[in-house]
């Protein structure tokens, strides 16, 4: 059986077996070309920008949103997700009439990213008041955030998206796209600038780059098959 590395069975490569995905890879890379990388660099400074400014403390909102992380072999939360979990508990102390919504399906281990989630918040304090749902079916952030708008029906609430520093720029921009009133809540009191944290917002600038022009690109040339894949 052919291994696929992990890098292409998880996030936005996983759709690499779509032709609209392709489509708008090439004319994302064009962009790129022809502006000389000056698209990138602006997404990268807007990624950057929001991994460093954005706030813990969302404002009157009646619902968190957890982004999940994979799992260790244990099938517990590693540092990050835990971080992330560790902000939803100190929101609700502070706004104890929101809801919790932990995204995650399953991803390696036996049990799902949020149900693993929800058994840590149980052994650290969650108040038993709090309403919370879990989105098990998915496998990446858009899916998380499509899942979550099934589960949540219309009118969408608003909602805080909780997640790691370097990822709420493409949190926040997938969740406007779907047509969420969000803000973006940083899991960490600050960005920390280590190197693991650079790439990362690197490879989140071409992320959100691709997920941007290839959208406006749809709309200029109407295709609404391939603006649905985001949408």
């Amino acid at each position: 059986m052919l291994h696929v590395p992990l890098l292409f069975r998880r996030g936005p490569f996983r759709y690499l077996a779509d032709g609209d995905v392709w489509h708008s890879l090439i004319v994302t890379a064009l962009a790129c070309v022809l502006s000389a990388g000056v698209l990138y660099l602006v997404y990268l400074a807007r990624v950057a920008r929001i991994a460093a400014h954005a706030s813990c403390s969302p404002q009157g909102v009646p619902l968190l949103l957890v982004f999940g992380r994979r799992l260790g072999g244990n099938g517990k939360p590693e540092r990050e997700y835990i971080v992330r979990l560790q902000r939803a508990l100190a929101v609700l102390a502070e706004q104890p009439a929101s809801k919790l919504m932990l995204l995650g399906g399953a991803s390696g281990a036996q049990i799902s990213e949020a149900a693993a989630g929800l058994r840590w918040l149980h052994a650290h304090g969650l108040p038993v008041t709090v309403e919370v749902t879990l989105e098990q079916a998915s496998t990446d952030s858009l899916e998380n955030l499509r899942h979550a708008r099934s589960l949540l029906g219309a009118p969408l609430p608003d909602v805080a998206l909780i997640s790691s520093r370097y990822h709420l720029a493409r949190c926040f921009a997938l969740a406007r796209a779907l047509g969420f009133p969000a803000q973006a809540c940083a899991a960490e009191a600050r960005l920390h600038c280590s190197a693991r944290t650079m790439r990362r917002i690197a490879l989140e600038a071409g992320y959100l780059m691709w997920l941007q022009t290839g959208s406006a690109w749809a709309r200029l040339i109407g295709n609404k098959r391939m603006l649905s894949r985001v949408t």
